[in-house]
């Protein structure tokens, strides 16, 4: 039994990265407890949470190191869009008015736009408009 717990929550860990790619850490997290719960039980669900909070969390997100030289690449291409609404992750952009930029290819984001926002660059999920990462 041990055995056959263990090789389902290896699998489950295994597999997990695709699973919670982009979703954030919350969503990673949520999305690695619930495939883990399914495969393996309590221990699975610890081990799945766990993991999908880490790949989650990074999913979709610019590293610290490519935070400056993002900002400044943004900030010069792009004019800024005057906003009275807070600029934090999980804010709703308006569908209009602001214009959203493709990620280049050399920062290794898909999936994320990126606007301007009160002098502020931000990552967006384009689908929702909703603030993911505010890059100072």
């Amino acid at each position: 039994m041990k055995t056959k717990t263990f090789l389902a929550t290896a699998a489950l860990a295994l597999s997990l990265p695709m699973a919670a790619h982009a979703q954030g850490l919350i969503g990673g997290a949520q999305r690695g407890a619930e495939d883990g719960a399914d495969a393996a039980g309590p221990v699975g669900a610890i081990v799945g949470g766990a993991v999908g909070a880490a790949t989650g969390a990074v999913g979709g997100l610019l590293g610290v190191d490519d935070r400056p030289r993002f900002r400044s690449y943004a900030v010069r291409q792009h004019r800024s869009y005057d906003w009275d609404g807070d600029v934090r992750v999980g804010t709703v952009l308006p569908s209009s008015g602001v214009s959203y930029y493709e990620v280049p290819a050399d920062y290794g984001i898909r999936g994320r736009r990126y606007t301007v926002v009160n002098d502020r660059v931000v990552l967006v999920d384009p689908g929702t408009r909703r603030i993911v990462q505010v890059i100072d």
